[in-house]
């Protein structure tokens, strides 16, 4: 209990104080915001301070909050440990610099903040990278919320094919699971296509307001239960059913393989590259520069929260019986979670509240690939048409790898993989940038680079480990992984040294950068909240 109530602190108490240091360290002002010097009525649109600052922690707290926590409590208490302190040193501060470098730059997306700073290169490597987790968390975040509803709601089947004998389900039973994923896919195209304050400006608050009851809840459920004494401290003794592997976990927990398995497990819960992407589409709402911290910051703070309370809530159902029980897969955790802690109908809405926290990732996900493609191969967004044309592409093969994936019993796992591991990278790549952006400017880019390269060493040991990827045993994959960190880091130095000297020269100048358009009026003319 007692590590559970100090993560707490830390979390909240640690983000408030680095929040100030990280917006010191920025340094806001009070230019044009994007949404006013580019005003398109379609993207580049002025939103309230809270409107922005809700639809933010919903784009960015999808099912990883819940999910990554529910599996990474099998790793012990340590877990209340490690997710405040890497929310508040990386999670946030990765958030924060990320959306205001967007907001800086005329609410440019990540893959052009990338071409901007880091070069061309850089640029076509990431671009592939976050292309596929848009991708892939569009898949997910129809996969997810759909047979949640289906499965711990509505009572319904969700596997397309049988476990054991892998005979293929009749397509009479899976009507209402696919016309479930039907409509979530209607939605999402919907709000891709759809101007942001039309359906996403509009629904949000209801969800927001699902999401949050959900959490509240759970949260005094902890306290009222008395559930929350039984929480195990991390100076021990650790529950029994630590190292045990339960709820089919295919790594091993505890100690063993801290690092890597634990922060790809947790993974949104900490640090995610997904929230960078989504930072830069509400920098295109924003209505001052001084809006960031609560914008950006302080949600990866509500965020953790979230991912607190799920880890505090499942180590509870584990002692309480459900690792003996043999309780297998998250999405089934989360139905005991809801149904104990809030009873049955107070439990429907706490998996509500998980399903929204899906389905508004999912559909920002793919309205930020929609802006990415569009902005790569530079087709006009602003007509209705070429909006659905370019969703069109993106969307048929979203509904082909969701039915592929269901096909096989094992899909949801290995999709699940890739997702991970390519969240973490696009976090990699997004530490660098801003890493780079801190030397040129001659600010403390220590704060950015050591989470960067932690998450380097991360990514890079699991995938030189698992399966999906080169296979090594953990020696080697440590000693290679090292290497590479190393590297990286010398990269990251180089180019910011060789930016900062082109600005020294004067071979560029810093004002070129700016938004368009951000210092055509007085400082006075710019609205404090839309």
């Amino acid at each position: 209990m007692y590590t559970f109530l100090l993560g707490l602190a830390v979390l909240l108490a640690g983000g408030y104080l680095y929040g100030k240091f990280c917006e010191r360290v920025f340094g806001p002002d009070h230019r044009k915001t994007p949404a006013y010097a580019m005003a398109d009525g379609v993207n580049y649109v002025p939103m309230k301070k809270w409107k922005n600052s809700l639809i933010e922690l919903l784009n960015i707290a999808g099912t990883g909050p819940v999910l990554g926590p529910i599996q990474g409590i099998l790793f012990g208490p340590i877990a209340f440990v490690l997710i405040p302190i890497g929310c508040v040193l990386g999670g946030a501060v990765h958030d924060y610099f990320s959306g205001m470098m967007s907001l800086r730059h005329g609410g440019e997306q990540m893959p052009g903040l990338m071409k901007r700073f880091m070069g061309r290169g850089v640029y076509q490597i990431y671009n592939v990278f976050v292309c596929l987790l848009m991708f892939l968390v569009g898949v997910v975040f129809i996969y997810t919320p759909g047979d949640m509803l289906a499965g711990s709601i509505l009572g319904f089947s969700t596997s397309f094919v049988d476990a054991n004998t892998g005979a293929m389900a009749s397509w009479e039973s899976l009507i209402p699971l696919l016309a479930i994923y039907l409509i979530i896919l209607l939605y999402y195209l919907v709000a891709t296509v759809f101007p942001i304050d039309t359906i996403i400006g509009r629904i949000y608050p209801i969800f927001g307001a699902i999401l949050l009851l959900s959490a509240v809840g759970i949260f005094v459920g902890l306290f009222v239960g008395g559930g929350i004494t039984t929480l195990s401290e991390v100076w021990g003794p650790w529950p029994e059913w630590v190292n045990e592997g339960v709820i089919g976990t295919s790594f091993g927990c505890g100690w063993a393989n801290l690092i890597p398995m634990f922060f790809i497990t947790v993974a949104c819960g900490i640090v995610s590259g997904f929230h960078s992407t989504q930072a830069c589409i509400i920098a295109r709402s924003v209505n001052s520069e001084f809006e960031g911290r609560n914008t950006f910051y302080m949600m990866m703070i509500l965020e953790g929260f979230i991912a607190m309370i799920w880890a505090a809530a499942a180590m509870i159902v584990y002692t309480n019986g459900a690792a003996e029980a043999g309780v297998t897969g998250a999405t089934a955790v989360v139905g005991i979670v809801s149904r104990s802690f809030l009873g049955p109908v107070g439990g429907v809405v706490a998996i509500l509240g998980v399903v929204v926290l899906a389905i508004t990732s999912g559909d920002t996900a793919l309205r930020s690939l929609r802006l990415m493609l569009a902005d790569y191969f530079h087709i006009d967004q602003v007509k209705t048409a070429k909006r659905v044309g370019l969703s069109l592409v993106i969307f048929i093969p979203v509904a082909a790898v969701l039915i592929y994936s269901k096909m096989d019993p094992n899909g949801f796992n290995v999709l699940w993989r890739y997702f991970s591991f390519a969240n973490e990278t696009c976090a990699v790549f997004a530490f660098a940038l801003i890493s780079v952006y801190l030397y040129s400017k001659r600010k403390p880019w220590i704060m950015t680079i050591i989470p960067g390269m932690f998450y380097m060493f991360v990514c890079s040991s699991y995938l030189l480990n698992a399966k999906i990827g080169f296979n090594l045993d953990w020696l080697p994959a440590y000693v290679v992984a090292g290497v590479l960190t190393v590297a990286y880091a010398a990269l990251i130095l180089r180019a910011g040294a060789r930016r900062r000297a082109r600005l020294d020269s004067g071979e560029l100048d810093p004002k070129q950068f700016d938004t368009p358009g951000a210092w055509d009026g007085v400082e006075e003319d710019v609205p404090k909240e839309a």
